[in-house]
């Protein structure tokens, strides 16, 4: 794995991050919406109420849009593996690829067989398996993003592998350890709440639309119900979940939740930050006060991150420098992880020179000694120890500015509820705007999700094993800047394309062919 310069690495990262930025503006609202148009049509099934027939169909539509789009983003986003990060698919291929190709052969089968059968099957298979047919699409949206998500959980946190050092490449050992790791899990949890967030602020928002015009009030109605229950019922247990990842990244990436909470230097009883502006010139290792302001709930995030009050939480200060005291030891310096990152290294070339000399027990040394270092096998790449901190006001500001906006959709929805069942909402035109303005904050606050779990984990292609600047393929960077625009042009006209599309669709409203 080369090294290669600094202008590649970031066109690569900057290509990749808005080819999934793009593939997310699609994926949450099919996830969603899924849901909620097929607990619709099981309510028409149930009562055989032609209104709620009309409901699921007129969502349905806006479904299909939205999933045809995001299909031929996320294609792309998997190519890029190959053509921009071949060292990464060749050094972890093995592993990586098992979960996608799942994800090839079960969930997108899935969604593809039944998908047909949803869209164009009304009057021509009997209800109930019509019925059938829409949540075993929904099934398959949500077991593809299942596969996605334990691929880059994988990536956060990588367990069930051992480097093989005759093939130089990582194996998979125990495929249920990464399918069934924590973080995995949660985030598989916290990740398909997100978009079932959007789907009900989308479905209340388009509602309070036709409200305000005094259109398809019954269908508005209706709709507004479900998407409001939806949405409170998805923002509870998302907060919870988001406890249980705040929990997963204090275990396994510190750093990360050092720059989510701009902690600098450790303490016990540590304050969680509710509200707080970053001092732009503050230095990890200067004694500068990293806010300018804050308001801080004493000994919470000692709470989240250990489940202790008085635990101590590590600052980016004292995970360069280790020292603490952690669950598995006290825990290394960055001299020291560079130290033995830079062994394994060297131990993997002299092993590979004994095999070709057919030197058995210097072979037998050489991967006893790789073996012992090769958990700091990344950190060999690392040349300094400020590598290691993401960019802390871009994590901390998008955690903050998501973290805020949840809160904000539970007082969204609690209070749409409130006036839905008290059959108030017609009159509230306040209410009914601050529906429709809060639909893209959906957006806002799932796409900010995703750059604290990137962003965060930088300089990491794979956690603590391979970094970016190793992980990137031997191409041009002239090459990565013309597909960067090229793909810029093509995801912006199909987002154009599908604004366009829907906004036409839900100015015919539901009923309307």
């Amino acid at each position: 794995m080369n090294l290669l310069d600094a202008t590649l690495v970031d066109w690569s990262r900057a290509q990749f991050a808005m080819t999934a930025m793009y593939h997310w503006l699609f994926v949450p609202l099919t996830l969603g919406l899924g849901v909620i148009m097929s607990v619709m049509e099981t309510i028409y099934v149930r009562t055989g109420n032609e209104e709620w027939k009309k409901a699921a169909q007129f969502w349905m539509t806006l479904f299909g849009i939205n999933f045809a789009i995001g299909v031929a983003t996320g294609i792309i986003l998997e190519f890029e593996f190959g053509t921009n990060w071949s060292n990464y698919s060749w050094f972890v291929g093995d592993i990586f690829g098992a979960p996608l190709a799942i994800e090839a052969i079960l969930a997108f089968f899935m969604e593809a067989t039944f998908i047909s059968i949803m869209f164009f099957g009304w009057n021509k298979v009997s209800k109930k398996f019509h019925l059938t047919a829409t949540w075993l699409t929904v099934l398959g949206a949500t077991l593809s993003a299942l596969w996605i998500l334990v691929a880059n959980a994988w990536m956060q946190y990588p367990v069930g592998m051992e480097f093989n050092p005759d093939t130089v490449r990582n194996e998979m050992i125990d495929f249920w350890s990464i399918l069934l790791s924590p973080v995995a899990l949660n985030k598989f949890f916290h990740t398909v709440l997100s978009g079932w967030v959007l789907g009900g602020l989308f479905v209340t928002g388009i509602s309070a639309w036709y409200l305000l015009k005094k259109r398809e009030v019954d269908f508005a109605l209706k709709s507004m119900l479900v998407g409001a229950v939806f949405g409170l019922v998805s923002t509870l247990l998302i907060a919870y979940t988001g406890d249980g990842s705040a929990y997963n990244v204090s275990q396994r990436q510190p750093m990360k939740l050092a720059a989510m909470e701009g902690l600098y230097n450790g303490k016990t009883n540590a304050g969680l930050v509710a509200l707080g502006i970053l001092n732009p010139h503050k230095k990890y290792n200067d004694s500068t006060d990293p806010f300018l302001v804050k308001i801080e709930i004493p000994g919470m995030l000692s709470m989240l991150s250990q489940h202790e009050f008085n635990a101590f939480v590590p600052g980016i200060s004292n995970i360069l420098d280790g020292g603490y005291e952690t669950k598995n030891g006290i825990a290394l310096s960055f001299l020291e992880k560079q130290t033995r990152g830079k062994a394994a290294i060297e131990s993997l070339a002299s092993y590979q020179k004994a095999v070709t000399a057919k030197d058995t027990a210097s072979e037998r040394t050489y991967k006893a000694q790789l073996k012992v270092n090769y958990p700091q096998f990344g950190y060999g790449y690392i040349a300094k120890a400020e590598t290691l901190i993401p960019n802390v006001p871009t994590i901390y500001y998008s955690f903050h500015i998501m973290v805020i906006l949840g809160f904000y959709f539970i007082g969204l929805f609690g209070l749409i509820l409130y006036f839905v069942n008290g059959r108030l909402i017609e009159k509230a035109n306040w209410l009914l705007w601050i529906s429709v303005l809060s639909t893209p904050l959906g957006y806002v606050a799932s796409e900010l999700g995703w750059v604290v779990a990137e962003v965060g984990r930088q300089p990491w292609a794979i956690q603590d094993v391979l970094p970016v600047n190793a992980a990137i393929s031997h191409i041009s960077s002239d090459s990565v800047k013309i597909t960067f625009f090229l793909f810029l042009t093509l995801f912006t006209a199909l987002l154009l394309a599908e604004v366009r599309i829907m906004l036409k669709q839900i100015k015919k409203g539901p009923g309307v062919g």
